[in-house]
């Protein structure tokens, strides 16, 4: 089974306003709704890629509650726990410009905390459990640290899909894989990644740390693996972008159910950059029909 665990998750209110101009009154020609959350957003593209998953994390108010009404729609098992105060609501604007302005979290308490870390206690050795997003204000710093802990004691793999600091803070805890963009690679080391020479030695670094399975995205360009068989470069396929929301997330939760059908990295790299690109090719996250569309064209290289 596939777990994935939003501490903040969101309703994405999406708006396309074809000439926005800021300090007047703007019209959206289009508007749309999706439950968000960069670990809402991967078991999405896990269930319609036909692989197990368990959304956790919190969830209150009535946006909470469309927030869970919508993935049991997708027919995602939800388990989201009810805390107080209201679910966030994450503006994502689309003009000659794309701007995004999210909103506060939930209130998570101790008790919400031991919650979340007793329906962790059934894990086993077959499990995946994914972090992936913020982290609210109320939540113990080291929220994530305990986490990892907690899968550890029962042999879960890890996937980490943060940042920044955070990320740095974690790589020692050794998680089965991360995938941080060539920017957070760079921000992680406190220089500019301006070549894939650039990616592979910084990404071998983090290997060297223990991390099992390092992909770096290079937006259109395609990505980097650098993993214990050798060092891959995957070309991304070529479409018109229309989508920048979920495509990362898109990336984990095919890599996920790639590695999990084959067992085979090599493979969960490929069906990862598909699911990412048919993502930034949709209005919204990907299809199964659309992935697999996309699969003849990802080309790997060992390098």
């Amino acid at each position: 089974m596939i777990y994935t665990i939003t501490l903040n998750p969101s309703i994405d209110y999406v708006m396309e306003v074809e000439s926005f101009q800021e300090g007047t009154v703007n019209r959206a020609s289009e508007t749309r709704y999706y439950p968000g959350g960069k670990g809402i957003n991967v078991s999405r593209v896990l269930k319609r890629l036909g692989a197990d998953t368990i959304a956790l994390g919190y969830a209150a108010g009535f946006t909470g509650n469309f927030i869970k009404e919508k993935l049991i729609e997708e027919q995602v098992a939800v388990r989201l726990l009810e805390v107080d105060g209201h679910s966030r609501i994450n503006v994502k604007l689309k003009a000659v410009k794309e701007t995004e302005i999210n909103g506060t979290g939930p209130l998570v308490d101790d008790d919400a905390v031991k919650r979340l870390l007793q329906q962790l206690n059934h894990l086993t050795s077959e499990d995946i459990v994914v972090l992936a997003g913020s982290v609210p204000g109320t939540v113990p710093s080291n929220i994530y640290e305990t986490l990892i802990l907690k899968c550890q004691e029962h042999d879960a793999k890890v996937v980490l899909d943060t940042g920044g600091s955070t990320l740095k803070a974690l790589l020692s805890y050794k998680p089965f894989f991360i995938k941080p963009n060539h920017h957070e690679l760079g921000d992680l080391f406190s220089i500019n990644i301006q070549s894939i020479d650039d990616v592979i030695h910084y990404a071998g670094k983090i290997h060297e740390q223990g991390v099992q399975n390092v992909v770096v995205s290079m937006a259109g360009e395609g990505a980097i693996l650098y993993t214990e068989s050798g060092v891959y470069f995957a070309k991304a396929p070529k479409g018109e972008v229309r989508n920048s929301v979920g495509a990362g997330d898109s990336l984990v939760a095919g890599f996920l159910a790639g590695f999990v059908n084959s067992n085979n990295i090599e493979e969960a790299l490929r069906y990862g950059i598909a699911s990412g690109s048919a993502t930034a090719f949709s209005y919204d996250l990907c299809q199964k029909v659309d992935v697999n569309h996309l699969l003849e064209q990802v080309h790997l290289e060992k390098l």
